[in-house]
């Protein structure tokens, strides 16, 4: 045991010497080992940081109380909810009848002598220094032990008066205020003035005013209803604090009156399923994360480690090989002084290991570090503040151990080739004969025919993608195995070239062991980012054909339908300053019941579809089409036109219908004359020919009694409502109509009687906007504080072209990291045969030359292979992914319950711009590269001795 220790102490002291000594190889080995250890323990640290335990998210949501009572809106109904009251129903059976509406008074539930805190949520346009900002309302008393946690005070203080208001730090930010400005509301004529800023912990980027209940909500919107103007929603719960906790059976008793609760002893003790009567229901279902789903994610985090660590494995080992050349010398005087191959073979794995460790040190230790300096950057970026700085020492431990095993692994190889060099060979400079494996390109080959078998399997007879990945990540493992036997291959084509590349193929192929790991470190990356770069391609080419275009080229639109449409003048004008305008369309909506109501909140209209016209698919009552029709009736009314003209595009304004003049029609590319003078008439134009009835008529049904609609409903039975008949121009052929079904004036529209409020624009642009013309359009429609729906048609746009070039750059420095690699072993191994040259007389150029096809050799080789070796994957996803379009198209043609779907279309495209960057321009920038850093001067020398 002595022995065995002081062996190792030793081999590790020789190995530690060797790394300080050439500080640039370890250097290099520690940056690739140590920066993967840096980013996932820096990700590591991050996530668990963020992850809040169970108490910490109860004290940011309910704050130092122990229940939160919340109103479902179901009238008061009992009700059953899980223990942590995120998932709830009305106690009883609602299969036939909707569930039960209206508010519930939160106060009846309230235990005696508890103390209650009212948080009510709604939302206002405030004054800014930019204009209006749209922000959160918060009442609550935030200065009360009982709110203590839901929001730190960043400054001043929280209010105290009703004149007194608190913001968060991001609507400073944002809105160009700071404590001490004051502060008004949109059609409120009362200033607050600001006496603190405060951030929510879980919520960093919310913009929020905080307020004493009743001191802001009320008045405005007791304002805005003075001014006809629809008021915001309001969302109300209590705070209750009993001072001996809220146990479950307390709940269950709020939940008879109606109230979801939120209970800290609940949630922090829930009771078991066998006592929740909700989770006891037949028909509930306990929605959660599967074995099947973890044990899928941990296979598929196993396999991007593994081949991660066979990457950096690949890469480092030459380094490791390197340096065991140079030391050949000091190994052979190892073995000449008593030492056997476990010696040699410890000291070359001391090397790795003190790499692995100092990697593991240094990546933990640099992870943490940057973790702790960048821990508001990084709460910033998440949005939420860390419940703590959550150090797991056994998984950095983990991690740590990672480097080690990585560092091991790429010293392991290289060790068992220093072990079988004889001692004479060592001290003598000489190579001997080296003779590569032939098991391993047996095993290689299995291993590439069953992955093979396995992606093959998953492609045409499974729709798991995890097969495919699986059968081709064990293929590539194979072919990795392989590369020594590939490499000899390459070796045929030497007799064609020029003297320079048929000395750096002929070296490369006779010496394999150093060639292999460049060459697989190579093949790896590239198999990876052709794999990703093909399936990236084939998906942006079906994303291309699915594209439907909102608009007619180079037009845009805008809808607003906020506030009865009051900011719709100051958008148009938005518009009118930024862009470009050929035509103008100002479009209104049509508005049942009050228009100052918000959409389908009084009322709501809607196209009636003459009877004959109907899809009887869809026209089937109370009943569904599979009780009505049989399976051959629905295949054959699903070719029915009138079940077929459901159009991709859905427009903004309900139902299509919208209110505007004939320029609606230029901004849509719609060139008929009929349509102009229909339209002038006092006509309707309809894009839609199923809306027209037998008479060339349209009918509009105006819908104001909703609780009468829902009823109607029910029975499947139309709507009561006023029907509103207008003659209809149907605009001949089949019109490319974006999702607008009926067009009519704002005349036509009052003399029938029919109120509209102003919705957006339409527009035809004379040149497509610039981005400064769209950000300073984005500025401008910020000021409004209003959420307006702005699309500017463009066609469509690939969101892959920088993943594609990223990925083509990475593969590009690992190729040529390896290469260079690869390059450095050669030179150390081929100083003999340069100097021999030198001694001949061969130009200087000659070592320059060499050294660049020395590089690009193994660049070509690995660049080839991985080209071949990636492709396949992805063309077996993407079968895969046919495989299960196609099953989903059958699906939906047997139960024929709507129109005829369309075919799908699952496009394989090679991505060759990025093929040919790898195949041509990378090799050739790595042979360059190791031709210019290479010196070309000559050192004549003594020969050693073979």
């Amino acid at each position: 045991m002595k022995t065995w220790f002081n062996a190792w102490r030793a081999a590790v002291r020789i190995a530690r010497r060797d790394a300080w000594r050439f500080k640039g190889r370890s250097f290099l080995v520690l940056a690739m080992i140590a920066l993967p250890i840096v980013g996932v323990s820096a990700m590591d640290l991050t996530m668990r940081s963020a992850e809040l335990s169970t108490g910490e998210s109860l004290n940011r949501e309910i704050g130092a109380a122990d229940a939160q009572f919340a109103d479902p809106s179901l009238g008061g109904t009992a009700i059953l909810q899980k223990p942590d009251g995120i998932d709830y129903r009305p106690k009883g059976s609602f299969d036939d009848k909707p569930w039960p509406d209206g508010p519930t008074d939160l106060a009846k539930a309230v235990p005696a002598g508890a103390r209650v805190l009212e948080k009510s949520t709604s939302s206002a346009k405030v004054h800014t220094t930019q204009g209006l900002l749209n922000a959160e309302i918060h009442e609550l008393k935030a200065a009360d032990p009982v709110a203590r946690g839901i929001m730190t005070l960043k400054g001043g203080r929280f209010p105290e008066k009703g004149s007194e208001v608190a913001a968060t730090t991001k609507f400073l930010k944002n809105s160009g205020l700071k404590v001490g400005s004051k502060l008004t509301a949109r059609g409120l004529d009362a200033d607050y003035r600001i006496v603190g800023s405060y951030e929510l912990p879980s919520a960093l980027d919310t913009e929020q005013i905080n307020a004493l209940p009743g001191a802001l909500i009320a008045p405005l919107a007791k304002a805005l209803r003075a001014d006809g103007l629809p008021t915001p929603q309001v969302d109300t719960t209590l705070l209750v604090s009993t001072g001996d906790g809220f146990t479950w059976n307390m709940v269950q008793e709020a939940n008879t009156k109606g109230i979801v609760v939120t209970s800290r002893a609940v949630v922090l003790n829930p009771p078991a399923d066998a006592d929740v009567p909700l989770l006891q229901l037949d028909d509930y279902q306990n929605w959660e994360m599967s074995e099947g789903a973890s044990t899928t994610e941990l296979a598929i985090l196993a396999t991007v480690v593994g081949l991660a660590m066979l990457e950096i494995c690949l890469l480092a080992g030459p380094a490791f090989a390197v340096g065991a050349r140079r030391s050949r010398r000091q190994l052979g005087l190892v073995g000449a002084n008593g030492g056997g191959r476990p010696h040699i073979r410890a000291i070359v794995l001391s090397g790795g290991l003190v790499i692995g460790v100092t990697s593991a040190v240094v990546g933990t230790v640099l992870g943490i570090g940057l973790t702790a300096a960048l821990r508001p950057v990084l709460e910033e970026y998440l949005g939420q503040r860390f419940g703590g700085f959550e150090l797991r020492p056994l998984e950095i431990l983990g991690i740590a151990l990672l480097a080690v095993i990585t560092g091991l692994l790429s010293a392991l190889v290289p060790a068992i080739t220093a072990s079988r060099q004889s001692v004479l060979a060592s001290l003598t400079g000489r190579r001997g004969v080296r003779r590569s494996s032939r098991v391993l390109p047996l095993v290689g080959l299995a291993a590439l025919l069953l992955g093979g078998a396995i992606a093959l399997y998953g492609s045409v007879a499974s729709q798991q993608f995890t097969v495919v990945a699986g059968g081709s990540a064990l293929a590539e493992l194979g072919i990795v195995a392989m590369t020594p036997a590939l490499v000899g291959l390459f070796g045929r084509v030497g007799r064609w070239l020029p003297l320079s590349p048929r000395l750096a193929l002929r070296d490369a192929v006779r010496n394999r062991g150093r060639t292999a790991p460049a060459v697989a470190a190579v093949l790896a990356a590239v198999a990876g980012t052709v794999a990703v770069s093909t399936y990236a391609a084939s998906t942006d080419a079906e994303s291309r054909a699915d594209y439907v275009a909102q608009l007619p080229g180079g037009a845009a639109s805008f809808t607003l339908d906020e506030d009865g449409g009051r900011d719709v003048p100051t958008v148009r004008a938005a518009f009118e300053r930024t862009l470009s305008i050929d035509v103008q369309a100002p479009v209104d909506r049509i508005v049942a019941g009050d228009p100052k109501c918000e959409v389908d909140e009084c009322g709501y209209y809607e196209v009636v579809m003459p009877k004959g016209n109907a899809c009887p698919l869809w026209d089937t009552g109370e009943k569904s089409a599979d009780e009505v029709f049989s399976t051959a009736e629905r295949k054959k009314l699903a070719k029915d036109p009138r079940c077929n003209n459901d159009s991709d595009v859905y427009s903004d304004i309900p139902q299509g219908v919208l209110v505007a003049d004939a320029k609606m029609l230029k901004v849509l590319g719609i060139k008929d004359p009929g349509a102009e003078k229909a339209l002038a008439d006092g006509q309707v134009v309809s894009l839609d020919k199923w809306n027209v009835d037998a008479d060339g008529k349209i009918g509009i049904r105006m819908i104001t009694d909703m609780e009468a609609a829902d009823r109607a409903s029910q029975k499947g039975e139309d709507a009561p409502g006023d029907l509103k008949s207008f003659t209809a121009h149907q605009v001949p052929g089949a019109p490319e109509a974006y999702g607008v079904s009926v067009i009519l004036t704002p005349a036509t529209a009052e003399s029938a009687g029919i109120s509209t409020v102003p919705a957006g624009a339409y527009y035809s642009l004379d040149r497509t906007p610039s981005s400064e013309q769209k950000q300073r359009l984005d500025s401008e429609i910020a000021k409004t504080g209003s959420n307006v729906r702005v699309h500017i048609e463009e066609g469509y746009t690939s969101r892959y072209n920088l993943t594609l070039l990223v990925l083509t750059v990475f593969a590009g420095l690992i190729t040529i990291g390896a290469a260079g690699i690869a390059t450095g072993l050669a030179q150390a191994d081929a100083e003999a045969d340069l100097k021999t040259l030198a001694s001949v007389g061969a130009p200087g150029r000659v070592r320059r030359t060499l050294s660049g096809f020395q590089c690009g050799v193994v660049a070509v080789m690995g660049v080839v292979l991985g080209s071949a070796a990636g492709v396949l994957p992805a063309i077996g996803l993407r079968l895969t992914e046919e495989r299960e379009q196609l099953t989903w198209y059958h699906e939906a043609l047997d139960e024929a319950l709507s129109g005829t779907p369309d075919v799908p279309y699952v496009p394989i495209v090679i991505p060759w711009e990025t093929m040919a960057m790898l195949l041509i321009a990378v090799p050739v920038g790595a042979a360059l590269l190791a031709a210019l850093v290479t010196r070309s001067h000559r050192t004549l020398g003594r020969r050693a001795a073979t």
